[in-house]
């Protein structure tokens, strides 16, 4: 199931959608045991191959990456920079 709600004319997949906020919600449930955050969220991405597939994984990371660009641009945009600079402090240094 897709639906257009970007307001940008993109096509969301609910379900990549639904699985990608819970990764993210297994990645966040334990602040004291990254570990066990890690692990919960292993889980997450093992059902979504074992329920959709390949296709399915690469839906969820595309959701994953263009929602963590958007807050990237939201972040940058307050503290006066460019979202590639963020970006890449946050991912290469």
């Amino acid at each position: 199931m897709t639906e257009d709600r970007t307001g940008r004319g993109e096509s969301i997949d609910l379900y990549a959608r639904r699985r990608a906020y819970e990764l993210v919600r297994a990645a966040l449930s334990d602040d004291n045991d990254q570990e066990r955050g890690t692990s919960a969220a292993r889980s997450v991405a093992v059902a979504v191959l074992a329920e959709a597939g390949i296709d399915g994984v690469t839906e969820v990371a595309v959701d994953l990456s263009m929602r963590l660009a958007s807050a990237l641009e939201r972040i940058a945009a307050d503290q006066g920079l460019a979202a590639v600079d963020l970006a890449e402090v946050w991912f290469v240094d």
